[in-house]
This record gives structure tokens, sequence and C-alpha cells, in this order.
């Protein structure tokens, strides 16, 4: 399964639109909550921060370059350790790929379908993803090269069509709001934006070829995905102003309904559904290729298809019931989630380093003895 290879560029393009996914719609009113006005400055130093998340993903890939997340824990931890720690792992992926596949039929059924049934809609998403994963990771790859275009496109267009209803007295005072508030829009921030980025060193840097420009091409894919986030986030807040973003559940799309050029171009908040759906498709895609295969190698299974349509139905049951209502939704959001995305997305990949370096200190000690 690692001889799967994927160029460079693709990657960043995967790692660009895995981290824009949910959080196009879900980030810029969940930042006006916390920091209000200030929520462009919670979004660059979250930016910021993220790009050290990648040092460290880098860093572990540096040292394995040839295994996935699960292998290495495997391999660092032992496999009585290892394989529980992995299992672990694979359900945070799948509860992932749960919550977007949910996000997905919440979103269409309430703003763009309200008549269709949430189930029709995630029955036709998860069947796509399973068709995705089957294919492949590089037809997935090269898809994703395609539509990225498509995606810059609707993005550019979105932000240029709006920009004459923004208010700059919407972003003042500026650094008004406390360090607290500043602080947990950051947190926010990265658990929605990059610390989920974990589930790539399933592919990263043991399907990029060639290696040795995978670490830039994934700083690349996460600056492009931190500046469309940081734009969104600015333009959201400038058009609607601080209290109207933290009270709308999907504000950049509300921002995309005023959108309108004169009397003859108008209610176009299709660009937004439609960035939104191409990039949320790549994001589900890779949490459940993650699942999968890392399932796959956990159980030393060599094919990795037959499991998909089983994980998929599963998938699509599980999405159904964990989120029965938006209060429910929104709180786990803001209190759970965040909480349970940094233990994997920086604490285990901190802990298999530190363990990592312990265990070369020791080897070369004992080396020096002999």
């Amino acid at each position: 399964m690692n001889t799967v290879k994927i160029s460079a560029r693709q990657f960043a393009i995967l790692v660009t639109l895995f981290s824009t996914g949910t959080a196009i719609l879900i980030i810029p009113g969940a930042m006006s909550q916390a920091a209000e006005q200030d929520a462009w400055l919670g979004a660059f130093i979250g930016t910021c921060t993220s790009l050290l998340l990648v040092a460290l993903y880098n860093l572990i890939g540096r040292k394995y370059p040839t295994l996935t997340i699960i292998e290495i824990n495997e391999t660092i931890l032992g496999k009585w350790i290892g394989k529980p720690v992995s299992f672990s792992l694979i359900f945070f992926s799948f509860y992932a790929s749960a919550i977007s596949l949910s996000d997905v039929g919440n979103f269409v059924s309430t703003q763009l379908m309200p008549e269709t049934p949430n189930a029709a809609i995630q029955i036709i998403f998860v069947l796509i993803v399973i068709m995705g994963i089957r294919l492949g990771l590089e037809t997935l790859a090269r898809s994703a090269e395609i539509l990225f275009g498509l995606f810059v496109v609707l993005f550019i267009f979105g932000a240029i069509v709006v920009l004459p209803q923004a208010e700059l007295k919407n972003i003042q005072p500026m650094f008004d709001s406390s360090n607290k508030h500043i602080l947990k829009s950051i947190f926010i921030y990265i658990s929605i934006f990059s610390l989920p980025l974990v589930v790539l060193l399933m592919i990263f840097p043991s399907c990029v070829q060639p290696s040795k420009k995978a670490g830039k091409s994934f700083y690349m894919g996460i600056l492009l995905a931190g500046l469309c986030l940081n734009i969104m986030i600015v333009v959201t807040t400038m058009v609607l102003g601080p209290y109207l973003s933290a009270h709308q559940m999907y504000a950049s799309y509300a921002v995309a309904r005023m959108m309108k050029i004169g009397d003859f171009l108008q209610r176009v908040e299709a660009i937004i559904a439609g960035m939104w759906m191409i990039s949320l498709y790549f994001k589900l895609s890779l949490y459940f290729y993650a699942v999968v295969i890392g399932l796959a190698q956990t159980l030393k299974l060599h094919d990795h298809r037959p499991l998909t349509l089983p994980i998929g139905m599963v998938l699509l049951i599980f999405s159904l019931i964990i989120n029965p209502n938006v209060v429910i939704t929104d709180t786990f959001n803001a209190e759970v989630w965040p909480v349970y995305a940094l233990t994997y997305g920086f604490f285990l990949p901190l802990l298999l380093l530190t363990v990592h370096l312990v265990r070369s200190i020791i080897q070369r000690n004992n080396n020096q003895k002999k």
C-alpha cells in the first residue's frame, strides 16, 4: 500500500483543501464569538502557530520517511502499546469523518434544499467518497488538482463581489479584545484548521514524490489555506459586523447571500456552497482514507478496498445519530472538539518524537559503552 505516490504539488493542494474544509463556513462565526472584531488577529496568530505544528509533523516525517503514522506508532511504541494507540487514532479520524458528513447533511438540508431529507444527502455524499477511495489516492489527488482551480476562481470572485459592502468600522477598535478572548479564538482556530492535519501523516511523506519537496509542500499548503481563511474572516467581519457574524451559524454563507452586481446578478451564494463542497469532499475523503488504510495496516491486510463499503455504511449511520440538534453540535464544537483534536494533533506527535529521542539517546550511550 506504500507504493502509492502523488506529486508534491498535489500534496500541497490536498493540504489546502483539507485545511479549509469545514473551516470556510464555521470558523468566521466561531472566531467572532470568541474575539469579536479582533477575530482576524486570532486567525493570523493561529496561522503562525499552525506553521509550528507543521514543523513538528515534518520532523517526524524526516525521521520515518517511508512509514505512515500507524506504522510509526508500532515502530516507536512497540506492538502492545502502538496498536491501541493506532486504533484510537483511527477512531479519531472516523469520528471526524462522521462530523464532516453530518455537516454536509445539515448545511444542504437547512440552507440549500430544505425539502430534501438529511439522510438522502448524506447517502449520496458518502457513496461518492467511497468511490473516490476505491479508485485510489492518485485519482483523488488528480481530481483535487483539477477542482482546485475552480475553488480559487470562486473564492477570488466571491471576495471581489462582496468587497464593496465591507465597512472598515466593523473591525474597529482594533486590539480591543482581552488576551483571554484572543487565546480562546486561537485555540478554536487551530483545533479546526491545523490540528486535524495529523491524519495526513498517513500519506506524508511516504506517499509524496519526490520526498525532499514534501516538507515545503506542507508549508505551502497550510499558508495558502491560512490566507484564504484570514481573508474570509476579515471580509465576513467587515460586511456583517462582529455581532451578526457571531450569531450566524454559517457566517460566510450569510455574506454570500448579500453578493450582487447591479440588478442582474444577485443571490450567488451558491459560490460559497460550491467552494465548501469541493473542500469538504477532499477533507472527508482524506479522513476516510486514513480510517480505511489505518485499519488495513493495523490488521495486516494487503488490500483496503473490501473495507470501504462496510466502513462507509457504518460511518453513514454514525453520522446520522451523533448530532441530533444544533445545540449539541455547537456545544461539542466549542468545548469537546478542541481538546480532542489537541490530544491527537499535538500531544500524540510530541509523545512519538519524545520517545524516539529518548530511545536514540539510550541506544547511542549503549553503543559508546561497547
